[in-house]
């Protein structure tokens, strides 16, 4: 969900200012590298309606835009940076560097790395002579590249959402920009990246906030112009406490990935918001709200409208609480503003998944009739008994229970002038049907509670559902006659 909130943000910032919206595949870090997330990711933008102007399924002229491609150009930046002395060589082993933390913790320093101090005690190109430093190239000696941060130098930046961030060089390390394995790091790699495709935006998540301000330091040491940075506030859990994970979604019982997910390490499956039967326009519309105001009530939009509303300076700077039931009420307003006929169709596919055979013009009023009361589709196999033939009180242990805590002896008579004078009829709708049961009650004396819940135990053989006039004149008056004698017969038995 996060990710694809980042996107949506990229998306509408981009579509708002007539620009261009760019998908980059940063895969530098093979050790992280998942097979199949490149599809995954492409899968989720396509049903979110995020379609990305350049990418590495679409090309585009600032290609290839999977970093695994472009790994040859990286470490002509890296030289780039040595030769201007902003990076050098250091040539520590695992164990030096292991040894150095450890002497450090032992002095009581809190936070033990490599910086513009320790670097001075340590095995690199700023210590060793040039001769020697030569030599060790030369042989093929294991080395990384790491950025020379300036000592005593105060970083400023303005977050486009968080306003001036400062920090001081010297609580940033000297972070390897090209690893001993020939590939640059994300921070090298993301700056080159970003320089060399024209990005004039980086709106991203707040985890990278710590980053920004080493990165700043390398567009300075390259003499290029920074893009602006945006970083998006975290999605929390729905207790507000902490940041939504996976196992938040497993344990409460809602989706955290918009498609299902199948980690191919663990093979653990997560479940997804297209498989559990959410609208990806609901999704979208319920991601777009988890952080950001439009500047008003207004909830319900669509991708254009939210383009036009779309303001960084909206952005909440705090995390934003996830609500899984704001997220069933924004499904929910999008299944009952679809057509009826799409939904019909819907209807129809999910009754066949039950083995249920019906038609389209059947499931389209069926679907008119059960969509108020429905989430997702799948709630509207509630109606399965539009569908079916016989009484709903078969094998209904619950319907059969709450019939014989509402029956009474003195219906059956009203019961039976109804029935008969839906025999009466030459055909039936809803408006001959209720006026023929308000004659039934007129001429009892009966209240609608008497006769009404018994009339939809018999027909429908549920307590809730839409109006029983429309029910009755979709399932036809045969059906409905018959399951209302049904009922009368059953009742009967308890006498």
């Amino acid at each position: 969900m996060g990710g694809v909130r980042t996107a949506l943000y990229n998306y509408l910032f981009a579509r708002k200012h007539r620009g261009t919206f760019l998908l980059r595949i940063e895969d530098t870090d093979r050790t992280r590298f998942v097979p199949g997330a490149e599809e995954y990711i492409k899968a989720v933008l396509e049903w979110c309606g995020l379609d990305p102007d350049e990418s590495s399924w679409k090309g585009g002229p600032d290609g290839p835009y999977r970093q695994s491609d472009r790994k040859e150009l990286y470490r002509q930046y890296a030289d780039q940076l040595i030769a201007a002395d902003k990076a050098y060589y250091a040539f520590d082993t695992p164990e030096e560097l292991d040894a150095m933390r450890e002497r450090l913790k032992a002095a009581g320093v809190a936070a033990a790395a490599y910086t513009a101090v320790t670097r001075e005690h340590m095995k690199n190109s700023l210590t060793l002579s040039a001769d020697d430093v030569k030599e060790r190239l030369a042989r093929g000696d294991e080395h990384v590249i790491r950025l020379k941060v300036p000592r005593q130098q105060e970083i400023r930046f303005e977050d486009l959402i968080r306003g001036w961030v400062v920090v001081h060089s010297a609580n940033i390390d000297d972070k390897v920009l090209f690893k001993s394995d020939g590939m640059p790091t994300y921070h090298l790699a993301n700056i080159v990246d970003d320089h060399l495709m024209h990005i004039t935006h980086v709106i991203r998540g707040e985890e990278w906030l710590p980053s920004a301000p080493l990165h700043v330091l390398i567009y300075e040491a390259f003499g290029w112009e920074r893009p602006a940075f945006a970083h998006l506030p975290l999605i929390l859990k729905p207790d507000g406490n902490g940041k939504l994970s996976k196992r938040d979604g497993d344990r409460l019982g809602f989706p955290v990935f918009p498609l299902d997910w199948i980690d191919p390490t663990s093979g653990e499956k997560s479940s997804g918001y297209r498989e559990k039967g959410y609208y990806p326009e609901a999704f979208i519309n319920m991601l777009a709200l988890l952080g950001w105001n439009p500047g008003g009530d207004e909830e319900l939009m669509s991708m254009e409208r939210m383009t036009e509303l779309f303001n960084l300076q909206r952005v909440h700077k705090g995390g934003a609480r996830f609500d899984p039931e704001k997220t069933n009420w924004f499904n929910q307003q999008y299944l009952r503003a679809r057509p009826d006929a799409a939904l019909g169709q819907q209807l129809q596919a999910a009754l066949k998944r039950k083995g249920i055979d019906t038609t389209t013009d059947r499931a389209t009023t069926a679907a008119n009739l059960l969509k108020e009361r429905a989430t997702f589709v799948e709630d509207m196999l509630e109606g399965a008994y539009l569908f079916t033939s016989g009484s709903p009180l078969n094998g209904n242990a619950e319907a059969n229970e709450e019939l014989k805590k509402r029956w009474k002896p003195e219906a059956a008579d009203g019961l039976e002038d109804f029935i008969t004078k839906l025999e009466g009829l030459p055909a039936i709708t809803a408006a001959s049907i209720e006026a023929a049961f308000q004659e039934v009650l007129q001429a009892h004396g009966m209240k609608v509670g008497q006769l009404m819940p018994l009339y939809r135990l018999f027909v429908a053989g549920r307590m809730q559902g839409p109006g029983m006039f429309d029910v009755s004149a979709l399932l036809g008056k045969e059906e409905v006659i018959a399951r209302l004698k049904a009922g009368l017969e059953l009742c009967r038995t308890w006498a």
